[in-house]
């Protein structure tokens, strides 16, 4: 299947060769529906805390998460707008969306790249920012080890090609900056077999 084009146009691009294409738009949806957004996803739906074993012990995970398909009529109102103006801004027609909350700088999501069988082969992710600003590292999985910092504002979105799962590692790091909460949504596509099924990890940024 033919990768889906991100935007058609250089705007904000990253990242644009064998290896994978990346754009960020920094002003993507307007900052008053940012902040709106961002009030009302905090403050208005149900966030997990989740636990994993890592070196062999288990540890809290450093973020607070939330999942929803997004042909759920319960949708949460904040979230059908922004899935909205995600649709307008790709013209992709995405089917789940995972959310992190990052408290504060403390919280964080490890190197990773997305789950490939989670992801319908040639559809990008689509992450949207709220809230405070965090830096995003990407780094090359193999040499030469090229590495992109990129900080994501408030109401941006950040696309990443299928294509660069196979090639990239991407990280929210911890901070010693005071910092304020972040909200991410990521927009993901389904594969056919998982249309009717649970919710995608919400392990990334």
């Amino acid at each position: 299947m033919a990768q889906p084009d991100l935007l058609g146009a250089d705007s904000g691009l990253l990242l644009d060769d064998s290896s994978g294409r990346i754009r960020y738009l920094r002003d993507a949806v307007p900052a008053t529906c940012a902040q709106a957004w961002f009030a009302q996803l905090r403050d208005g739906i149900e966030w997990h805390s989740e636990r994993r074993e890592m070196y062999g012990r288990e540890v809290d995970v450093p973020r607070l998460t939330a999942s929803f398909r997004l042909d759920d009529p319960a949708l949460p109102s904040a979230l059908r707008e922004a899935a909205d103006a995600v649709l307008s801004l790709t013209q992709i027609a995405f089917d789940s969306a995972g959310l992190n909350l990052y408290r504060d700088g403390n919280d964080s999501v490890a190197p990773h790249n997305d789950h490939l069988d989670e992801l319908q082969r040639g559809y990008p992710i689509a992450l949207l920012s709220l809230g405070a600003t965090r830096r995003m590292t990407i780094r090359a999985k193999q040499p030469p080890r090229r590495v992109l910092n990129v900080d994501l504002e408030p109401g941006s979105l950040l696309l990443m090609s299928w294509r660069t799962q196979h090639h990239y590692d991407h990280a929210i790091p911890k901070t010693r900056e005071a910092i304020g909460p972040r909200i991410s949504i990521a927009f993901r596509r389904r594969p056919e077999g998982l249309a009717g099924g649970g919710f995608y990890r919400t392990s990334d940024a």
